[in-house]
């Protein structure tokens, strides 16, 4: 076998592949002789085929069969010899193939980079520093007790803290605009939920009145047509309605799983709740800032077959994750929804891969246990959780490869500058793009 590797482009490889004509002809006549045993051709007797019949009927698709074993076998003979890493699958053509000829196919592959993490101790981290005050708990509490309230119809003219019933219906010009009508909409007059001004307008309303209420569309409204525009809505307020909190008892914190202890129970386990969050959102921040930096510091090819892959999955995520149908086609979604995600997940695998292998990263049985009963603590029953994971080959492999992400951030937060910022509960737990617009 001759095998020559040709650097088409950054991660493309050209190999070709010679294969001794009288090794492929030897096989072809040796599957011949054993189709002979055992070919049924009309007119002559089982077994007592005439090879010229044999070789006329069955030659060509035993050749192809032959040809198709040796290129599968020889690629991966010539990609170990020459100690190349494809990523993805090749794609192979014959170039030769005829009998008394020597077997000549190209395979034509991408290989993985070689990625080499630089050093990130010019890197500055910021790193909340909070805790769980008696107010943030409080607040909590109230969140909670706002959750399971319910509304209930007065008569009388709305608060801010009311909730009413209206019908409405938007006009700009004078013309009514495409999705500013709706009947029977509930609106918590002060959830911010509609266009800035809306809300206020109704406050002070009573049951059947009707009124035009001002606003102005943001400049960065969603819908583009509505940008900027002056527009009228004509309401009508059905109900106004206004809400009774559940008392602090021991039905309410039965939702909450604490069955005894009463409210010091409740707070202490909301508390830790709490507390739980506001570690895992810091670890959080901190890792998607050593993520950043990775990907911006650090720039090679990637593979377009890598990337293929990926938009795929992210394709499947997006349909699951938006309730499509099951017999929905994720291939229809565009592949460019997805390019930008797709590459910065790939290069950061190959990254995250590369300092786990020059650093000697493990994920022993130890720390994935570890790494599981922290995820456990959140469930009602931890011991249910851990068993599952740790029972599961699929699961348990995805815990493995976390445990390593993981290491990776800490190994890299070592080397790195970290800033410690000390801030409130609020503010730490706030994601990060909503930090920066306020």
């Amino acid at each position: 076998m001759q095998v020559s590797v040709e650097t088409t482009s950054g991660l493309e490889r050209r190999v070709t592949i010679q294969v001794p004509a009288a090794q492929i002809d030897e096989a072809v006549e040796e599957r011949l002789k054993q189709t002979a045993k055992s070919a049924r051709i009309n007119g002559f007797r089982r077994g007592k085929v005439p090879m010229s019949h044999v070789r006329r009927q069955f030659g060509g698709e035993i050749r192809a069969e032959i040809v198709s074993d040796v290129m599968r076998n020889k690629y991966v003979e010539a990609i170990t010899a020459e100690k190349l890493n494809p990523a993805g699958f090749p794609e192979i053509d014959a170039t030769v193939n005829e009998a008394g000829k020597d077997l000549e196919f190209i395979a034509t592959l991408e290989v993985y980079p070689e990625v080499e993490v630089g050093s990130v101790a010019d890197l500055a981290v910021e790193k909340p520093v909070a805790s769980v005050s008696d107010e943030d708990l409080d607040k909590m509490v109230e969140v909670l007790r706002e959750q399971q309230a319910k509304w209930n119809e007065v008569d009388r003219a709305a608060t801010e803290q009311d909730q009413v019933n209206i019908d409405f219906e938007g006009f700009i010009d004078g013309e009514a605009f495409e999705g500013g009508k709706a009947e029977g909409h509930d609106l918590g007059l002060s959830s911010g939920t509609f266009i800035p001004g809306f809300e206020a307008q109704l406050v002070g309303a009573k049951a059947g009145e009707e009124k035009d209420v001002n606003v102005t569309f943001p400049d960065d409204y969603q819908a583009e047509q509505l940008k900027g525009k002056d527009a009228v809505f004509k309401v009508k307020v059905n109900k106004v309605s206004e809400q009774q909190k559940p008392e602090l008892n021991d039905e309410f914190f039965k939702q909450y799983g604490v069955e005894e202890g009463g409210l010091e129970a409740f707070r202490a386990d909301v508390k830790k709740n709490m507390e739980r969050e506001l570690a895992q959102t810091i670890k959080g921040k901190v890792k998607e800032q050593i993520v950043s930096a990775l990907v911006e510091r650090n720039e090679f090819d990637v593979p377009k077959a890598l990337i293929s892959n990926e938009i795929d999955a992210l394709r499947q995520q997006a349909v699951q994750q938006f309730g499509g149908p099951s017999n929905f086609d994720a291939s229809a979604l565009p592949a460019e929804l997805f390019q930008d995600q797709a590459v910065k997940r790939v290069k950061l695998g190959l990254l995250m891969a590369s300092v786990v292998e020059s650093k000697e990263l493990k994920a022993d049985d130890a720390t994935i246990r570890a790494y599981v009963e922290t995820l456990a603590e959140s469930y009602q029953d931890p011991q249910q959780v851990i068993e599952y994971y740790m029972g599961n080959e699929q699961m348990r492999q995805q815990l493995e490869s976390a445990v390593l992400e993981e290491q990776v951030v800490e190994a890299l937060l070592s080397e790195a500058a970290v800033n410690e910022v000390e801030m409130s509960y609020d503010d730490a737990i706030k994601p990060a793009e909503e930090k920066e617009a306020a």
